[in-house]
């Protein structure tokens, strides 16, 4: 089973990602916050607030994503420029 074992916010929706099964990457919110449920995360101080949450990553109201959808996103950070 996936896990996440480390999330680190970047900016502008972007978290830095770590994976109990070696790979590393940026996994983008922005996908998942089109219902109002999620669209709190789209401010930064409230972004920034992500921690681990069981295998995946949440948030201090209650919004999660899960471990497998954050694999199937989960985007090298070599292919991305960040700064």
């Amino acid at each position: 089973m996936i896990a996440v074992i480390k999330v680190v916010p970047i900016k502008n929706s972007l978290l830095q990602v770590s994976l109990s099964d070696g790979r590393e990457g940026i996994f983008n919110i922005m996908p998942y916050c089109t219902s109002d449920y999620f669209k709190e995360i789209l401010q930064d101080d409230y972004f920034r607030q992500v921690r681990l949450f069981f295998r995946g990553i949440g948030w201090p109201h209650g919004q999660d994503i899960g471990p497998d959808t954050i694999a199937n996103d989960l985007v090298p950070a070599e292919t991305l420029k960040v700064a």
